[in-house]
């Protein structure tokens, strides 16, 4: 998708072992995020303002109440007054673990109306230079898009670079949930792609559905597209080091714990994703039965086992991943730990034949979509092993991941 996702610079990467080079991009990218710094991001409004709200006469609950409490506030509420909350704290109830999932949809929808009207505006702010006012206009048209009837946006924060996430599919009554987690450069412009499709995380959870849809006609699924994290701006010490996916783990972990029902959940991790997804790892609830990795630079451990889950973990790379030739190590914070598709690390390795490179494995028509479509419907008998040797399938069972919840 980006320069770490398609056009590697190794020796930038090794460069990033050096310490001396961490302490000057640190000193320099802090400074820097210290000067733009907002005083107060739309979604830290619109939460503010809920906590002073009130309906009914009664005070709101916290928003950082627990999925079920705000669930059940939320049941207690009349079809108008949640209609009410939606339109008078749009960016707050969107992104609301614990809100009922139609009307995050509903609230995201209003809240992007507003953050089109603003970058609307920003357009023709003669005080942004060109570039900026381009830029402007390149948010307002996606935003534009992502507001459209036909879509299920379920988080979405205009704030910086954007953060957003997209549901295909009927969330309250899937019978299995996929969550796919990109990696570098992932924010609202990137969030979709007219070319290179497949490499952009609309593309790849659209992919997916359509995969799983194909593998399991009969089994109600739902994919979430989850960019909804704070990603590395392409090859730099954010994407050497484990801070942004440390954040971002917490977010996923928020995610599945609030999602509805009881299903199965599988992840699927791309990049620097599987940083995250490895880190989360230990913290996800009972329900994830899979974690999926592809061209990963490492998941923090030298061992699956090392992760603490309960969940089957899967790893795959393409012959022609770039992502072989980063050093597999952690050193002072440095790096990402041993390679998941090696022997020593014990996940169960699946064939990503004919996947384009390091950020082609969402492409139609590859083992490595089929693959995951696959373990996302539970049919772990039918994955295909990159070494032909039926070992990646050892030991589990479709009935077995069925029955998990």
């Amino acid at each position: 998708m980006t320069s770490f996702d398609t056009s590697p610079q190794l020796n930038v990467w090794r460069a990033l072992l050096a310490l001396a080079v961490v302490f000057v991009m640190l000193a320099t990218t802090g400074w820097t995020a210290l000067r733009h710094h907002r005083s107060t991001p739309p979604l830290q409004a619109s939460l503010s303002a809920w906590e002073h709200g009130s309906i009914a006469g009664h005070p709101l609950p916290a928003a950082t109440s627990s999925p079920a409490r705000l669930a059940r506030f939320f049941a207690s509420l009349t079809d108008q007054q949640r209609g009410s909350l939606a339109r008078r704290y749009p960016l707050a109830v969107g992104n609301m673990n614990g809100a009922p999932v139609q009307l995050r949809y509903r609230a995201n929808r209003i809240a992007l109306d507003e953050a089109r009207k603003v970058e609307r505006k920003r357009m023709h702010d003669n005080r942004l230079t060109p570039d900026g006012q381009r830029e402007a206009g390149r948010r307002m048209h996606r935003f534009e898009a992502m507001m459209q009837a036909d879509r299920h946006i379920l988080a979405f924060d205009p704030e910086g670079s954007g953060r957003a996430a997209e549901v295909f599919g009927d969330l309250t009554k899937a019978e299995r949930i996929s969550v796919v987690v990109p990696g570098v450069d992932t924010n609202v412009l990137t969030f979709q792609r007219t070319t290179r499709k497949y490499s952009a995380p609309v593309g790849m959870a659209q992919s997916l559905y359509a995969a799983e849809r194909a593998a399991s006609p009969s089994t109600r699924t739902a994919v979430i597209a989850w960019a909804d994290y704070t990603a590395p701006d392409g090859l730099g010490i954010d994407s050497a080091t484990a801070m942004r996916a440390q954040s971002g783990a917490v977010r996923l972990n928020a995610l599945v714990r609030a999602l509805p029902g009881s299903s199965p959940v599988s992840l699927f991790c791309h990049s620097y994703g599987s940083v995250l997804c490895g880190l989360a790892a230990h913290t996800l609830p009972e329900r994830v039965a899979d974690i999926a990795v592809a061209g990963s630079p490492g998941m923090r451990v030298e061992k699956a086992s090392q992760l603490r889950t309960s969940a089957q973990v899967w790893a795959m790379r393409d012959a022609d991943d770039w992502v072989q030739d980063v050093p597999y190590l952690e050193l002072g914070g440095l790096g990402h730990g041993e390679d998941p598709v090696s022997a020593v690390f014990g996940a169960r390795v699946l064939s990503a034949r004919d996947a384009k490179g390091h950020g082609g494995y969402f492409e139609p028509g590859t083992d490595s979509v089929a693959n995951f479509a696959e373990i996302g419907v539970g049919a772990y008998g039918s994955v295909r092993c990159a070494d032909d040797a039926e070992a990646c399938r050892a030991g589990l069972s479709d009935t077995a991941s069925v029955g998990r919840a």
